[in-house]
């Protein structure tokens, strides 16, 4: 059965699972909180940013063309230009899905009318190919992105669908994705794209719509890749098209990050709807060794700039890691399935990570610029930014704007539909996932919660409303917090392992719950196995990784000038933390080789303060060098 319009108001929806995301609009975010001064801004910034930024160069443009039917001689934008304009429509539906804004409906609805209108009769979509002047249909699948585009479409009228529409920008999308099943059925072309995206994005609209016809394809995707179907392009491995290895034969991801995660999640989709269990076993040992072998610590993922894809286990350098933050999104996607069809408490842990020292990262305060790349160490500080586009990914400020513009919109519509992913509900009750302030109704709960998280550890629960029978209330205590305590209406205080901590009674209103989390700060060593940071260590706060500025060190010396003592004591210091270190006496040049017969880095160390901050402010008070993992004394 279809979903009626506006009944599963979530970006993910499995129509077999015993946990279910709670809507957007079931959550309302307090904007002076960590999460709701985001989202504001995102709503309030962002969504035009991107808008105006895409209108300026043309690629809005581009559906104006195909619909005049000009001939086009000099297209503006990559070939995949079209997906940044859905990613935004996506995120507009769901913040027009928890807000009522008359602007933004207007701006909604003017911009899916320039799309529609160049929309072939048959249903097919896309200015870069197909038209006058341009490459014929699905010509160029390895590169084109024709069918990554329609994903993206089909994911915006998902959207749109389950925000209570069943309106022009649904119906789009389903006459793009009923074409694309005509083409690349059982019967037509046997093909995949280059950039996976479509499977996922099938897979959420066969739910949405209730179209069998639509699992199906996505399912055709998933077993047609690993066979070699694409052409292998210069410097471009199968790999890296994620055609190298069938889905279900793969060990871990590899390849392009984005890529490899988009698929994934698609075929854990796959796997749940169609009961096929050991593709879903294939996926969720794929990801335990991505994440134990193949993750940095900020959550971010892949390490390689030539493919902006995964390294080989354990290769985790922190100057040169890619770290994309469309792979971050990618990631949560992907650990958001998985936790929904399993309830494993590891999924919503590197959530958090990654929601804080990824997706956070990303934007700039004022939400009109961005890192593309994140990296755990910054060697030189670069230039500032310019107000034109970006031609590189990395250089260490962030960007209004990129030639290759994927995360501004990633980000956008992750923070706009970020409230389904903090609590979910089950036959037993709610379970906060993630830790805001502000208020979640679902599960015949109205909870109230208050917390200045993560810069501090306090979370106060109140029951506002419940349901009238005896029902669970679960907390999600991070792997991180050794020492966590649970208070229920001002009793004493019970400790609480890592994991879950369920509050079982029948609730009534006034109720309260506090979780007091430890957020001190703390040291954090890596495995010996990553060559690129051994003998180092991080600082951590809670769910926040720490680094060091250049911004934050005594004139004259350098970020690699720095060695942290190995008995420093932390202490907190506003969000971040103070240590003990050492400053490496440089010697003056003598032309010898950077090589020493014992340990020692100096015979006459200079003690130094060091005051680390969260590695999501890094670059806020202008360019600077940044390492997250510091060399140790001794």
């Amino acid at each position: 059965m279809p979903e009626v319009p506006g009944q599963n108001a979530a970006p993910v929806t499995p129509s077999a699972s015993p946990h279910r995301g709670v809507g957007v609009s079931d959550v309302t975010l307090r904007p002076i909180g960590f999460w709701g001064r985001r989202q504001s801004v995102n709503a309030e910034a962002t969504l035009q940013h991107c808008l105006e930024w895409m209108e300026r160069l043309g690629w809005i443009e581009n559906f104006d063309r195909v619909a005049r039917g000009e001939t086009t001689t000099d297209r503006p934008g990559w070939q995949f230009s079209d997906s940044e304009i859905y990613k935004l429509l996506e995120a507009m539906a769901w913040e027009l899905g928890r807000t009522a804004d008359e602007s933004l409906a207007a701006t909604f609805d003017a911009l899916v009318a320039r799309v529609g209108a160049a929309q072939d009769a048959d249903g097919y979509l896309n200015t870069a190919f197909g038209h006058p002047g341009l490459p014929p249909r699905y010509s160029d699948l390895a590169m084109g992105h024709e069918l990554y585009n329609i994903g993206h479409l089909v994911q915006a009228g998902v959207a749109r669908h389950r925000t209570g529409h069943d309106d022009q920008l649904v119906q789009i999308a389903r006459r793009a994705a009923d074409q694309l099943c005509e083409e690349f059925g059982a019967t037509g072309r046997e093909a995949v794209c280059g950039h996976p995206e479509i499977e996922v994005a099938l897979v959420e609209a066969g739910r949405a719509f209730g179209e069998r016809r639509y699992l199906e394809q996505a399912r055709l995707f998933i077993e047609r890749r690993g066979r070699g179907i694409l052409p292998v392009r210069p410097l471009l491995s199968a790999e890296y098209f994620q055609d190298d290895i069938p889905v279900r034969d793969a060990t871990v991801l590899r390849g392009h990050a984005v890529r490899a995660l988009y698929l994934t999640a698609g075929a854990l989709d796959v796997a749940l709807e169609t009961g096929d269990q050991a593709l879903f076993d294939a996926v969720t040992g794929q990801w335990e060794r991505t994440v134990a072998r193949r993750t940095y610590l900020t959550g971010g993922m892949g390490s390689r700039h030539q493919d902006e894809g995964f390294g080989d286990d354990f290769e985790l350098p922190a100057d040169r890691a890619y770290c994309e933050t469309c792979a971050g999104v990618g990631s949560i996607m992907l650990a958001w399935r998985l936790y929904l069809a399993t309830g494993d408490v590891r999924y919503p842990d590197l959530i958090e990570r990654t929601l804080f020292n990824v997706v956070a990262t990303s934007p700039s305060a004022d939400g009109r610029s961005f890192f593309y790349a994140n990296p755990l160490h910054q060697r030189e500080a670069g230039a500032a930014a310019s107000d034109g586009v970006n031609n590189r990914a990395e250089g260490g400020v962030r960007a209004p704007w990129f030639d290759v513009s994927c995360c501004p919109t990633n980000v956008a519509r992750t923070l706009a539909s970020l409230g389904s992913y903090l609590a979910s509900t089950d036959d037993e009750g709610m379970t906060l996932l993630q830790y805001a302030a502000g208020e979640i109704r679902a599960g015949g709960f109205v909870l109230e919660v208050e917390t200045s998280y993560p810069d501090a550890g306090t979370v106060r629960v109140r029951v506002l409303d419940a349901p009238h029978a005896e029902a669970r209330l679960r907390l999600r205590i991070p792997g991180w917090a050794d020492a966590a305590t649970v208070r229920v209406n001002g009793e004493h205080p019970s400790t609480v392992a890592p994991g879950w901590a369920d509050i079982r009674r029948s609730f009534r209103s006034g109720d309260e719950l506090t979780l007091e989390l430890p957020v001190a700060p703390r040291l954090t060593w890596p495995d010996p196995r990553i060559d690129a940071v051994r003998d180092t260590v991080a600082v951590e706060r809670g769910p926040l990784v720490l680094c060091l500025e250049s911004t934050d060190l005594p004139d004259g010396v350098g970020i690699d000038d720095i060695q942290l003592r190995s008995d420093a004591v932390l202490t907190a210091h506003r969000d971040g933390a103070l240590a003990q270190g050492e400053i490496i006496a440089v010697p003056a040049s003598t032309g010898s080789l950077p090589y020493r017969a014992d340990r020692s880095h100096s015979s006459d160390p200079r003690p130094v303060a060091l005051s680390l901050v969260p590695y999501h402010r890094w670059a806020e008070r202008g360019p600077a060098t940044m390492r997250i993992f510091l060399p140790v004394t001794g």
